[in-house]
This record gives C-alpha cells, structure tokens and sequence, in this order.
C-alpha cells in the first residue's frame, strides 16, 4: 500500500531534491523511495519508471527557471532585460544544479504532461518577447535564442565544473559577457540574402 499522502508531485520534489544533491544522472528510483520512507513499489503507483520521474523533474525545473526569470525581468527591456533575465538563469543553475541539468538534457517527456506545463511555452515567450525588444525576427531570433541559451549554458557549465581558475573572477567574466550580448544584440548583422 503506498503511503498516506504520497502524490507524483510529492515524489517529483523528492527525485529533483535528490538530483541537486548527487547530480541528475545519479538518482534512482531506490534512492527516491529510500528519502521519502516508502518501498521502491509504492513510487510506481505515481510515477512509470526512472525516465518518467526525470521528465517531471525536467517540466518541474522548466517551471521553477522561468517563474525566476519572468519576476526579474518584469517591467524591463533591453540591456536591463537582458541582465536581469541572464542572472536569474545563473542563480538557478547555481542553486539547483540537478534540476538545471534537466533543463538542458535531452529526456523523453510523456506528451500528456508536457502538453499541460506551462514552464518551456512560458520561457520560449520570455526570451522571445526579450529579444524583440532589440527589434529582432526571425531568423535572426531563433540565432540569437540558441546564442544566449549556449552562452549562459557554456558559462554556468564551465564553472560548475571548476573550469574558471584565472585571477580574474568568474562575475567579472560574466558581467563583461553580458555587456558584448548587449552590444552584440543592438548592432544584430543583417542576415545574408536567401537565409531562412
């Protein structure tokens, strides 16, 4: 019998919470149903298997990563927007490691749920609505999206893993990357003729 007040949700903080502690790849079911005292057959009544859970810690993340962004950059535009939007992406991943390497790894997600999180729809409007504040369309905000999301990804990867042993501190790195974004964004160059 599963125990009393075990939800998918209950079960997804649990495998997200657990993911920032030993790393996304790291969590097992066992582990899971070890941390919220039940046995590993109880977990199966909520959630389908290992891949399922990490596509709920995944739309969990996604959720949690663009709430943070969207209360930042309330009210903001342009560089403000941009900063504002950058840092909060960095303070999640350096909060919640396990859930962010969710966000950014290839998982299989029940169509079902996705269908219903509003998490990845909302930040795709967030960081499209951001950059069209630099007066960008597409194709160019497509690039300019797989730009930021490779340069902040990059930068927090790097530095999760110790990548960044110079003098010079990582902030100061990040503050000077963020002001060439800007500067990158307001001079966009025109895309060559026939690109689409």
């Amino acid at each position: 019998m599963a125990r009393a007040g075990l939800t998918a949700e209950r079960v997804t903080i649990a495998g997200a919470e657990l993911a920032d502690e030993v790393g996304l790849d790291q969590v097992t079911m066992s582990q899971v149903a070890r941390r919220l005292g039940v046995k590993d057959a109880s977990l199966y009544t909520h959630v389908r298997n290992l891949a399922d859970l990490r596509g709920r810690i995944a739309l969990l993340a996604a959720d949690e990563k663009t709430v943070r962004i969207a209360e930042a950059t309330a009210g903001q535009a342009g560089r403000d927007a941009l900063i504002s939007y950058a840092n909060a992406w960095r303070e999640y991943a350096h909060e919640h490691p396990g859930r962010y390497m969710a966000t950014q790894t290839p998982i299989d997600i029940d169509p079902a749920l996705a269908a219903d999180a509003p998490g990845p729809r909302r930040a795709v409007e967030l960081t499209y609505g951001m950059l069209r504040g630099y007066g960008l369309a597409e194709p160019d905000l497509t690039d300019a999206v797989r730009l930021l999301r490779s340069t902040f990804h990059g930068f927090v990867a790097l530095e999760a893993a110790g990548g960044f042993a110079h003098a010079r501190t990582p902030q100061q790195s990040w503050s000077r990357a963020l002001d060439a974004l800007h500067a990158l964004l307001e001079h966009w160059p025109p895309s060559p003729e026939g690109d689409s």
